[in-house]
């Protein structure tokens, strides 16, 4: 339960042995490498790095094409079994065994030809049906559309919105001269449909007049025959062009057996990509590499068991907590702590050296999180949930420890519920009272109620708040005083110990000298000497207003904080109580019973975040902020980061 010790690697070895290795420190796991620091001076080192990026491409590509091809599966035929499905599981061995995936892109390009084929027959399927209802208003056409046109007359087809004239258009026809035909073919809400005939010597004295009234010109195919007959035409072929799409769908989803092959091609793929990467951190030359890194100090006989096999040079050197520069963080807690990982990763990691913050954090979020929930059916639900979660899911590490945290919250709720006697609120004396107007259950049994005893809540709320506080102060004295710092911690954290101290001797007249109260005068002469000694002239002046007011303030607004805890464990249980009201108005037992486990479904949904948001608040700013040193690195070692297979058998090499 602490930040894992890390050393630096240094490593030289064979040219002709760096892609085994590499592979071999992927299955290891637990290996991160970078690129030495070169000296700006050394300019040879900068020619020593080699990528190829021409296989960088090459995996890219790889890892593109077998993706796109996944999610043509998944279009065409989605895979069976869901959120819940099982992924399946491959040794490291065997994983690490296949190179070539060149079967796999077979069966994309397969795949992906397949889907080009949907694509055609979809798009001429869509052109189709595009033209068949551009004709289907000129059904009662009177003129071949191939013969739009003779020796003497021309067919305008056109149309005009809503609301035109037909008599001013052929009012103005008729002023022009021009000799016509006027038929409206067809009319909709909006348009109307128009073929005017006219001879070739008025064609264009006749388009200026209707443009003018606005009809716009219609061009349709050119078909041999009337409307009805291209009609016909045209949906023969869209009915076979149909044919077409469902065939080429049919055809893709016959491919999805494939799909495993694929997804474990991916992860190969991906494992190729990584490992290309971590090869610039290597120097080269025609016959050698050199890099370095960091491994865990715990890990260091594992590397060496591995690096024995090879012709190297190499050596680690454990980091003191000391000297945490650019040095990688690693957490190691255990079952109860590391779902708190969640926490910590939303907030930032510990610098390297510093306090990991889990372990001491875990049992007040688990508990302040019950407070806030207290309900003995929502305990139930989240255990439940998170049950569920690990052994259906089979999920990875934040899902995991998601899981992990529903359950420890889901048992302090289903504690302190207990405590409240609530279920669902007041859902079973609710229940009880419709089945039995004369029953004598009006509450479950609880040492104290939201609703009867909210005042000594929101003290006991402050008071844990306090205990917080007090826990994280104690924390920073411990860490400065063993880094060398505990003047700081004297003045920092300890003076206010002994000035709280100090009012407490004086209120209770302990401690007193003929009514002196000795230590709070200790205390205050310590806060001012101690606020004051980095501060010169006028400025120890504002230096202490400074601190008196801020200390003050601070420990008063971070302890008032707490009382989030009462507020919200009274909302919870109030609007428990209001959905439980509603269904009983009924009088009926089925419909109380559907309004109250909606209301309080909704009611958990609700407080699942609202809790979780308020706890994670509580952590970050009341407690962290005494003693948390944020800032530090990821450890990012290289290993087989998997998305579709479950490597197991992944034993100490």
């Amino acid at each position: 339960m602490a930040i894992v010790r890390m050393s630096r690697l240094k490593l030289a070895g064979l040219r002709s042995e760096r892609e085994r290795l590499l592979r071999e420190l992927q299955k290891l796991g637990c290996v991160e490498l970078e690129s030495p620091a070169t000296p700006e001076e050394a300019q040879e080192w900068l020619t020593m790095t080699a990528r190829d990026e021409a296989d960088d491409s090459r995996l890219r590509a790889a890892k593109t094409k077998l993706t796109a091809a996944l999610a043509t599966l998944d279009r065409y035929a989605p895979a069976k079994g869901g959120l819940f499905s099982r992924r399946p599981e491959i040794s490291v061995d065997e994983f690490f065994s296949v190179e070539d995936v060149s079967s796999e892109l077979m069966d994309a390009d397969a795949i992906l030809e397949a889907e080009a084929s949907v694509k055609k027959a979809i798009d001429r399927h869509s052109r189709l049906i595009n033209r068949i209802r551009a004709l289907e208003p000129w059904t009662m056409l009177d003129v071949p559309l191939n013969r739009r046109k003779t020796a003497c007359t021309r067919v305008i087809l056109g149309t005009l919105p809503a609301g035109h004239s037909d008599e001013r258009i052929k009012t103005r026809l008729d002023e022009a001269g021009v000799d016509y035909s006027y038929a409206e073919i067809a009319s909709e809400e909006d348009t109307s449909y128009l073929r005017i005939l006219v001879y070739k010597d008025d064609y264009e004295e006749a388009w200026r007049i209707l443009r003018q009234e606005g009809l716009a010109e219609v061009d349709l195919p050119a078909f041999e025959g009337t409307v009805p007959e291209a009609l016909a035409e045209l949906r023969e072929s869209a009915e076979k062009a149909e044919a077409a799409v469902r065939q080429a769908e049919t055809d893709v989803a016959e491919l999805a057996p494939a799909r495993e092959k694929l997804r474990l091609a991916v992860d190969r793929v991906t494992r190729q990509t990584d490992a290309q990467e971590a090869r610039t951190a290597l120097m080269v030359t025609e016959s050698a590499f050199y890099t370095e890194g960091w491994v865990p100090t715990e890990s260091v006989p594992r590397l060496k068991k591995l690096l024995d096999g090879y012709n190297v040079s190499w050596e680690v050197e454990e980091v003191p907590f000391e000297e945490s520069t650019e040095v990688p963080t690693k957490l190691k807690n255990n079952v109860l702590t590391r779902p708190l990982n969640m926490v910590t990763d939303m907030y930032s990691l510990p610098a390297y050296g510093t306090i990991d913050p889990n372990p001491l954090m875990a049992p007040f979020f688990v508990v302040f999180y019950g407070l806030m929930m207290a309900d003995m059916a929502y305990g139930i639900l989240m255990i439940l949930a998170g049950i569920i979660i690990l052994k259906a899911m089979h999920p990875r590490q934040g899902m995991k420890n998601l899981a992990g945290i529903a359950i420890l919250c889901g048992i302090t709720t289903f504690i302190f519920g207990a405590m409240t006697g609530g279920f669902f609120g007041d859902f079973i004396p609710q229940l009880a009272k419709l089945i039995n107007p004369n029953t004598t259950l009006k509450a479950l049994p609880s040492l104290f109620t939201p609703l009867n005893d909210t005042l000594m809540i929101l003290v006991g709320s402050l008071a844990l708040g306090v205990v917080q506080i007090v826990v994280g102060m104690i924390v920073s004295i411990v860490y400065k005083a063993k880094h060398g710092d505990f003047v700081d911690a004297l003045f920092d954290e300890i003076t206010w110990f002994v000035i709280l101290a100090g009012i407490a001797l004086a209120v209770l007249g302990v401690g007193n000298v003929r009514g002196i109260p000795v230590c709070l005068i200790i205390g205050c002469l310590m806060l001012v000497f101690g606020g004051t000694r980095k501060a010169k002239g006028f400025g120890k002046l504002t230096s202490l207003v400074g601190l008196i007011y801020n200390g003050v303030t601070g420990y008063f607004s971070d302890i008032l904080s707490y009382a989030r805890i009462m507020a919200l464990m009274l909302a919870g249980s109030v609007i428990a109580m209001v959905f439980n009201t509603l269904g009983s108005v009924s009088g009926n037992v089925v419909v109380f019973v559907i309004i109250s486990l909606i209301g309080n479904l909704l009611n958990l949904v609700l407080n699942l975040l609202g809790c979780y948001v308020h706890d994670l608040r509580l952590q970050c700013l009341e407690f962290f902020n005494r003693f948390y040193h944020e800032g530090g690195r990821v450890f990012r070692p290289l290993k087989a980061d998997t998305q579709y297979v479950d490597i197991i058998d992944n034993k100490d090499i």
